[in-house]
C-alpha cells in the first residue's frame, strides 16, 4: 500500500507541487487583499500604516503578474522542460531555495513600507534569473530551437519587473506601465506558444479516444502567423503604445489566432471539461486581443483588454494547464469534477463582469470589481483546496488510480 501521508521530500521532488500550490493560494489571498482595499476606498477609509510601498492598484499589477502568473508559469516549466529535455527535474534543495525566493520576493513587496526600496528590488527581482539558469541549463542540454524560445520570454518577464522597481526606487520614471503592458503582451505570446502545443495536441487524444474521426488541424504558416503578429505587437506597443499602428498588428493577431483556434474542434469536446477549458482560454486570448486593438483605435477602454487577456486568458489557460499537469503528474486519471468545471466557469464569469460592469453600468463600479474579485476568489479557493492532498501526498498507485481511491 502507498505510504500516503505528507513528506517533504515528496514535496520538493517536482517543481509543479510547490509552484502550483503557491499560485492557488496566492490567487485567492491576493484578490482577497485587494477586495479589502476597494471596500476601504468606497467607504472612504484608508490605512494609517499600509505595509506596502505602492499604491495598491500597483500592487494588485504586480502581483497578478509577477506573482501569481510568474509562479503558474513556473511550475509549467519546472514540469516540462524535463519531459522537453529528457533529464532530470529541480528537486529537494535547489526546488526548496527556488521556492523561498519566490516567498521572500512576495514578502519583500507586501512589506516594502519598511524596507529601502533597492533592497526590494534585489529581493523581488533575485527569482527570475535563478529560474532562468534552471531552465536554460536543461535546454542546452538538449538543443531545440523550438524549445529554446522560452528563455527570451523570461528574460523579457525579467526586465518588465526590472522596469518597474525602476520606477519604485526612482531611477526612471513613468516606465511602470510600460512594464506591465511588457509582461502581459510576454504572458500573452507564451499562452500562444504553449497555447499551440497543448490545445490541439490533448483536444486529438480525447476525441481519438471517443471515436471521432474530424480532428484538430494544424496549419504550419498559420501558427508561425499567430505567434509572430503577437511578438511584432510586444515591439510595435513598446515603440508607440497607443495608436494605429499597434492597433493593426493586434487586428491581425487576433484574427490569425481565431482562424486557428477554429481549426482545433473546440466544440466537439463539451463534453469534457479539462479539454474544454483550453478551448475556452485561448477564446478569451483572440477576445482580447481584438479588444486591443479596438483600444488602439479608441473605440473602447484599454482595460477591457487588459482584463479579457489577464482575468480571462491568463486567468484560464494557467487555471487549466496546472488542473491537467497536477492530475497526470500524480498519477491521477484526466478528469476533472463539478467543483473544478464550476472554478472554470467562475474565472470567466469574473472576467465578464469585470469587463461588462464599468463598460455598461458605471454607476456600480466598486460593486463590479468586488463581484469580479469575488468569483476569482472563490475559483482559486474552490482549486486549492481540492488540489490541496494532490499536490502535498505522494503520487498515487496506478491500482488505487484505476479503483478510484484517490
Amino acid at each position: 500500500m502507498t505510504d500516503r501521508r505528507f513528506t517533504w521530500a515528496e514535496f520538493f521532488s517536482y517543481g509543479f507541487r510547490p509552484f502550483f500550490l503557491f499560485a492557488f493560494t496566492f490567487a485567492a489571498l491576493s484578490m482577497a487583499a485587494w477586495l479589502a482595499w476597494i471596500g476601504l476606498h468606497a467607504m472612504n477609509g484608508q490605512v494609517l500604516r499600509p505595509t506596502i510601498a505602492i499604491a495598491p492598484h500597483e500592487w494588485h499589477a504586480h502581483e497578478m503578474l509577477f506573482g501569481y502568473t510568474l509562479a503558474a508559469i513556473t511550475g509549467f516549466f519546472l514540469t516540462a522542460v524535463p519531459n522537453w529535455t529528457s533529464s532530470k527535474p529541480v528537486h529537494g534543495p535547489i526546488l526548496a531555495l527556488l521556492s523561498a525566493v519566490w516567498l521572500i520576493g512576495r514578502a519583500a513587496i507586501w512589506f516594502s513600507a519598511y524596507l529601502p526600496a533597492f533592497v526590494v528590488a534585489a529581493l523581488d527581482l533575485a527569482f527570475i534569473p535563478l529560474l532562468l539558469l534552471l531552465v536554460a541549463k536543461a535546454l542546452f542540454q538538449r538543443w531545440a530551437p523550438r524549445n529554446f524560445v522560452f528563455v527570451p520570454i523570461l528574460t523579457l518577464l525579467f526586465i518588465a519587473n526590472a522596469l518597474a522597481h525602476a520606477q519604485w526606487t526612482g531611477l526612471l520614471n513613468g516606465v511602470s506601465g510600460t512594464a506591465y503592458r511588457l509582461a502581459l503582451d510576454t504572458i500573452v505570446l507564451l499562452i500562444a506558444i504553449i497555447g499551440g502545443r497543448v490545445v490541439p495536441a490533448f483536444t486529438t487524444n480525447a476525441l481519438r479516444r471517443e471515436g471521432h474521426e474530424i480532428l484538430p488541424v494544424s496549419r504550419k504558416p498559420l501558427d508561425i502567423l499567430s505567434v509572430a503578429s503577437i511578438a511584432i505587437l510586444i515591439v510595435a506597443e513598446l515603440i508607440e503604445p497607443h495608436g494605429p499602428v499597434a492597433g493593426t498588428v493586434a487586428l491581425v493577431a487576433a484574427v490569425a489566432n481565431a482562424i486557428r483556434l477554429a481549426g482545433w474542434r473546440g466544440l466537439q469536446t463539451l463534453g469534457e471539461p479539462i479539454v474544454w477549458v483550453l478551448h475556452l482560454a485561448y477564446a478569451w486570448l483572440v477576445a482580447g486581443l481584438a479588444f486591443k486593438a479596438a483600444a488602439h483605435f479608441g473605440m473602447l477602454s484599454e482595460a477591457t483588454a487588459i482584463h479579457a487577456l489577464t482575468v480571462g486568458a491568463a486567468g484560464s489557460m494557467t487555471l487549466a494547464v496546472m488542473t491537467r499537469a497536477a492530475l497526470g503528474h500524480t498519477g491521477r486519471a484526466l478528469k476533472v469534477g463539478p467543483m473544478i468545471t464550476a472554478a472554470y466557469l467562475l474565472i470567466s464569469v469574473s472576467a465578464i463582469t469585470r469587463i461588462a460592469v464599468p463598460a455598461w453600468l458605471p454607476q456600480f463600479y466598486n460593486e463590479g470589481m468586488v463581484a469580479a474579485g469575488g468569483l476569482w476568489m472563490l475559483a482559486y479557493a474552490i482549486v486549492a483546496v481540492v488540489y490541496w492532498p494532490i499536490l502535498t501526498l505522494p503520487r498515487i498507485s496506478a491500482r488505487a488510480a484505476a479503483s478510484g481511491d484517490a
